[in-house]
This record gives structure tokens, C-alpha cells and sequence, in this order.
């Protein structure tokens, strides 16, 4: 997928779950459950052992059972993952920092790169390596505030917030309202007790319903 396209998914669909999970059947079932909600964008992040083993048979996967679906890989700190993860398929690329390294292997490959900033600086400097979408986290920290405190000098500035964002309407509200482009949500979608009943249904159901209040935001 072109940045463009990977950028219209997220735009059309503006929550990105985040999930890892060292079994890839439950991996599978959670990303088929988010996709059955509605989500267009899903970031598997690199968080465990053989990781990468995962994200290579969960991609292949993907591309049969969930054709639409945008899936990019998370928490990449340097250019070598990063480039590891893009052959075995990532449509994008996330990180918890900003590292022009990998900026630098994402361009090549016209691959979305959305680094991890916490500052204006941070957020420029990602810009000016060709960041066309920049992750404010964590976002607990900063809150919707921050978003539109940014946005006033930087309108053209594209933000996912990651880290206190919730699958509830007052939180996903404060966020879309301040300016946010998209949100990342990981554990607060993915309770520990549904995942270990196998509760598909519910996570789809909540993906649907994250996804009809951030519609019905102004924005």
C-alpha cells in the first residue's frame, strides 16, 4: 500500500488498535474482530520474542482474510527492524520515538513512518523527514490540550494520540475535538478477561461502537 492509501484508511477509520500477543491464533482472532468492527489500520507491535516470526505469518493471513486491512507494525526504535518488518509486509510503521534512521529506510520504500514526539520541536523535525502523520505519546501525559495547542501554529500538523486514550465517548470526544487526526489504543480495547474468554464478539462490538462516536465528534 502507497502512503496515500495507508493515509486514507486511518482518516476513514481513525482508531488504530495496538496488540501483541505471543500465540498468532489470538492474534489472528483479534485482528479479524477489529476488522469485522470496522478498523481499517492495525499495528502489531514488536514487543516479544520472534515477533517478527508473528508479524510475517499474521501478514500473509491478513492479505486472505481481511483484504482491506492496512497492517503496520509498532514500537520500531531503529532502521534495521524497520526494514525487517517492511519485508515481511508492514504497510506502516510506528515507534515510540523519532529516529531519522528510520525515516530515512521508510521514504525509500514510500512506507508511512509515524514516530513517537512529544514536543513542537520533535514533531518538526519529524516533519521535515517526510512524517506525514506524527504519534503524540504518551498522550496521558500532554492531553487534549496539547493537540490544539499545536495545531494553532501548525495546522497542517497530522497527530494519533497513544497513551490515555479510551474506548469511551467522553475521552475519544476531548481528543477528536481538540484536533487529533487519529487515535491508538491498545490494552483499554483489549481487556485481559476478554481476551482470555475468547470474547471476539465484544471486541468487534466496541470497535464499531469507538468508531461511531469519533463520527459523531466535530472534527
Amino acid at each position: 500500500m502507497t502512503k496515500s492509501d495507508v493515509m486514507a484508511k486511518i482518516k476513514a477509520a481513525p482508531m488504530v488498535p495496538v496488540f501483541y500477543n505471543g500465540d498468532i491464533d489470538i492474534c489472528k482472532k483479534v485482528v479479524k474482530a477489529c476488522y469485522d468492527g470496522g478498523v481499517r489500520a492495525f499495528e502489531f507491535t514488536n514487543r516479544g520474542v520472534f515477533a517478527h516470526e508473528l508479524f510475517g505469518e499474521l501478514s500473509k493471513w491478513a492479505l486472505r482474510e481481511c483484504p482491506d486491512l492496512a497492517l503496520g507494525a509498532g514500537s520500531i526504535i531503529d532502521a534495521p527492524t524497520a526494514a525487517l518488518y517492511l519485508q515481511l509486509g508492514a504497510s506502516f510503521v510506528v515507534g515510540p520515538l523519532f529516529n531519522p534512521e528510520v525515516a530515512a529506510v521508510c521514504n525509500r520504500r514510500c512506507v508511512t513512518y509515524c514516530p513517537g514526539c512529544l514536543t513542537p520541536t520533535e514533531i518538526g523535525r519529524a516533519q521535515e523527514a517526510g512524517c506525514d502523520l506524527t504519534k503524540v505519546f504518551p498522550g496521558d501525559v500532554v492531553g487534549p490540550a496539547f493537540v490544539k495547542g499545536v495545531l494553532a501554529p501548525m495546522p497542517w500538523t497530522r497527530i494519533m494520540v497513544t497513551g490515555g486514550v479510551a474506548p469511551e465517548a467522553d475521552n475519544l470526544r476531548k481528543w477528536f475535538e481538540a484536533g487529533s487526526f487519529c487515535v491508538g489504543m491498545g490494552s483499554k480495547l483489549f481487556p485481559k478477561e476478554r481476551i482470555e474468554a475468547g470474547d471476539w464478539n465484544w471486541i468487534a462490538e466496541k470497535c464499531r461502537e469507538c468508531l461511531e462516536i469519533i463520527a459523531s465528534t466535530n472534527r
